[in-house]
């Protein structure tokens, strides 16, 4: 069963909402980079990719102005939480709004770590029938009930 696809918690350019931690993003970039990376559940220095990918690309002959890092990461964390959007919405604002990326993603792992739901499964545990049994004999289960009886 699919579950419908939400929203970002916060718009794109919502640095009002957390000005704590866009600040923190603006003066070091990498630094939020990093922790959002880590709060995912990756490693803490996978956003070093996007620092050192075009110069490296670029010495190949081959530019590249997307952030792999960023572009991953954004990806990953839209289909974790059954965001809405496309793989070229991620490219875009990875490849133009970096810094706004980061921040973004940094609130959406703070919502959703705050925010989490609980699913709790109230199925009864299944009662395992004895074939040792007369088929007369009544049965009890783990809390004193009738199980079978005949």
């Amino acid at each position: 069963m699919a579950h419908p696809l939400t929203e970002w918690n916060s718009d794109l350019c919502a640095c009002c909402e957390d000005a704590r931690y866009c600040c923190y993003g603006f003066w070091c970039c990498s630094c939020i980079a990093c922790a959002v990376s880590e709060k995912f559940g990756e490693h803490r220095c996978l956003p070093i990719l996007d620092i050192c990918s075009p110069a490296i690309t670029a010495c190949c002959g081959c530019p590249c102005c997307v952030a792999p890092a960023a572009l991953a990461l954004r990806v990953g964390i839209r289909h974790r939480y059954g965001i809405q959007g496309s793989l070229c919405k991620d490219i875009a604002v990875s490849c133009f709004c970096e810094w706004c990326a980061w921040c973004q993603m940094h609130r959406e792992l703070k919502y959703r770590m705050n925010n989490h739901t609980v699913v709790v499964n109230m199925q009864p545990t299944p009662v395992k029938l004895s074939h040792a049994a007369p088929l007369n004999a009544a049965r009890t289960g783990p809390h004193g009930f009738v199980v079978a009886s005949y």
